[in-house]
């Protein structure tokens, strides 16, 4: 999954736009050790349960999970563990600013790589109560529908 742009995603939270209304997105780098970096190119990461902190004026992904990396034997890293996260001061203001007044939360959408750095981005999201989960199926099976009549037309 690469394209022109240099970026090849490693992990996808689709679980993610299904649960929540994701609004602003953040691009951040991270703070990863050696192991952790080759067992994230090699696809082993989860972000089913993670979730993004502020703690002070620094930006940490608690809750994922990047798997040992078998060849590193006795270096290797924990599974989990904080991570931090790399942005510029400004913009972590700014979205603690608006987890305080909003009552969102910092969810990871995706982990990828871009110009050989591994990148995090981050969402301000919102649960998605469950008639909205509802709405946004009727939506999806419309659209889809749609697209069958549109093919079936065609031929």
């Amino acid at each position: 999954m690469s394209d022109s742009t240099g970026i090849k995603i490693l992990t996808d939270n689709r679980r993610a736009r299904h649960e929540y209304q994701l609004s602003e997105h953040l691009e951040t780098g991270m703070v990863l050790t050696g192991s952790e970096v080759k067992a994230a190119r090699a696809g082993k990461i989860q972000l089913s349960d993670s979730y993004g902190t502020i703690r002070g004026r620094e930006l940490w992904l608690q809750n994922a999970h990047i798997s040992p990396y078998g060849p590193a034997n006795r270096q290797n890293h924990e599974p989990i563990r904080p991570r931090k996260l790399l942005a510029h001061a400004r913009e972590i203001e700014k979205m603690s600013a608006k987890i305080r007044d909003g009552g969102l939360t910092l969810i990871p959408t995706k982990i990828y790589l871009k110009n050989g750095l591994v990148k995090c981005e981050l969402a301000l999201a919102k649960v998605k109560k469950i008639h909205d989960k509802r709405a946004t199926e009727r939506k999806r099976e419309a659209e889809s529908e749609a697209r069958t009549a549109i093919r079936e037309h065609n031929r």
